[in-house]
């Protein structure tokens, strides 16, 4: 099996000016044909928020408001409507603009007159005041509306804005971080973020969790890897600010943990940071953690069967959402990709489960069967690699949890397996692999035994050997273990690289506004 290794230009992120257009035709202002009179003009209040485009254009999937039925309604209706113009056409005597909010990927049409049109330009802002009305025959989209004001907000000088009507790359777009937001596919992605966040939040509350906030700045390094950011003040002569080296966080696994002893289930969607100096399309050096912790549990069942449960209520809002089905047509030629990836993920089957030990296994017999070849060497007790990964995916043709892991190339925290053999020591944790991500979760049982932890750090080298803790900078965390411990366990799923999966965009920079990574923080 061969494995893509070049990530590839989705449709979705790369900037054709494909939006669904509504058709081009003639419109007689002042036809003889009566129509309905409109409704008063709409006068939010002072406290009321502007009216979006989405609630026009979709009506059903909003509350109308005041009596109004949007779209639904034969009777013009008037409203106001801001935005920014994506595209404007003239057609003698009257204009054709097209305006989008970023509420929906299909722009609205509005019909001007060649003297409202008067100094407007792709990406000029404006508020909108008209009539709500029924397009005509030939039209794609069922209403339009019939500008009665126009104001000019800000305008776009065409000759200086950089985002024309025209095939602009991820690359190129990636240098505007500040502008590409405005391109349909990323405020998709916008969107999707806060719904997917929106629905984490109700998942975990109704399975009864906390969600909690824990600190950025912290005074360890969770996974002993070194790779931190430091914080320092930048007063001059000054002593550390923190009078000793504090660092941002890699993961608020430690201090969920402290709040689990309390709130025993908790969780947080946070961001997290690391100094890794890898410039490839899967790394970057701020991102989104979701991170949970849960109290007296045992075994990695209800760790696992969370997450299952998790992920396909994500993906079930999202197939059956109009945000869904705006991404499934911003995403082109990859559209069956994305729908094929969902449906994968709703298959009503348990995914598969398998040991490190097993996986390994899988791994030799498919080179020594001719099927794969590797970069890096397989045995046991070395680290899976992402080509590993998600070969392993692919082979099973969906998610795939591996468990138990060597303890030599695990962190510090994690319990031994139950079945764990004094020759070849185990630990209780499991990491989920994706087709084309890799590791996307992993977690593990927490070692919540006060001596066998401090043996664990020992030998790590996060405490002397002498076992004064009072130099340790986790003393804290072991003081869990002290008085009132409980087993537990706990995972974090890199919330960006899921998105990368169901988008179909391999590159994990273009689901992040503004992305970090060596080298690059240019917003």
């Amino acid at each position: 099996m061969r494995m893509r290794m070049r990530p590839a230009v989705p449709a979705l992120i790369a900037y054709r000016h494909a939006l669904p257009r509504a058709g081009l035709r003639q419109v007689r202002f002042n036809s003889s044909v009566s129509s309905p009179a409109p409704q008063p003009r709409e006068s939010p209040s002072p406290g009321q928020l502007p009216r979006t485009i989405a609630s026009l254009l979709h009506p059903d999937a909003r509350v109308p408001r005041h009596g109004q039925q949007g779209g639904s309604s034969n009777t013009p209706e008037s409203v106001t409507i801001h935005g920014w113009i994506k595209s404007i056409r003239k057609m003698g005597r009257i204009c054709f603009a097209h305006i989008t909010d970023g509420s929906t990927a299909t722009p609205l049409q509005a019909v001007l007159t060649k003297t409202q049109a008067a100094g407007l330009s792709t990406g000029s802002s404006v508020r909108v005041i008209g009539n709500w009305v029924e397009s005509g025959a030939g039209s794609a989209q069922k209403h339009e509306l019939r500008a009665e004001e126009v104001h000019l907000m800000g305008a776009a000088d065409p000759n200086t804005y950089p985002l024309q009507k025209k095939y602009q790359s991820p690359e190129f777009l990636r240098s505007l971080p500040h502008l590409r937001s405005r391109i349909p596919g990323n405020s998709a992605i916008l969107q999707l973020r806060s719904l997917i966040s929106s629905n984490l939040t109700s998942f975990f509350a109704k399975k009864e969790f906390v969600q909690c906030y824990p600190p950025i700045i912290t005074s360890s390094d969770c996974e002993g890897a070194g790779e931190v950011f430091t914080v320092a003040s930048n007063e001059k002569g000054q002593e550390q600010f923190f009078k000793s080296p504090k660092y941002l966080t890699v993961s608020t696994q430690l201090h969920l943990e402290a709040l689990a002893a309390a709130l025993p289930r908790v969780w947080t969607l946070s961001p997290t940071f690391r100094a890794e100096r890898s410039d490839t399309y899967r790394h970057l050096s701020e991102f989104y953690m979701l991170e949970a912790e849960v109290s007296f549990i045992e075994t990695l069942d209800p760790l696992i069967g969370l997450i299952e449960d998790m992920i396909r209520g994500i993906v079930s809002e999202l197939s059956t959402s109009r945000l869904g089905q705006e991404l499934l047509e911003l995403s082109g030629e990859e559209r069956a990709q994305v729908e094929a990836r969902w449906e994968g993920l709703l298959r009503s089957t348990r995914w598969k489960r398998l040991t490190y030990s097993s996986a390994i296994e899988v791994l030799q017999k498919e080179v020594q069967d001719g099927k794969a070849t590797f970069q890096y060497p397989l045995e046991w007790g070395v680290s899976l690699q992402s080509e590993h990964e998600k070969y392993l995916a692919a082979l099973f043709d969906g998610p795939v949890f591996v468990t138990d892991y060597p303890k030599q190339i695990k962190p510090f925290y994690m319990l031994p397996s139950a079945t764990a053999s004094p020759d070849s020591p185990t630990v209780a944790c499991f990491d989920l692999l994706f087709p084309t991500v890799g590791e996307l979760i992993g977690g593990s049982l927490r070692e919540h035994r006060y001596d066998e932890l401090l043996e664990n750090m020992k030998t790590h080298g996060l405490v002397p050997t002498d076992g004064n803790m009072d130099e340790a900078g986790l003393k804290w965390y072991a003081e869990l273990r002290k008085w009132g411990t409980v087993p537990h366990g706990g995972f974090g799923m890199g919330f960006d690289r899921l998105l990368c999966y169901l988008t179909a965009i391999e590159n994990i920079r273009e689901v992040v506004a503004f992305p970090r990574w060596v080298g690059r923080c240019d917003a």
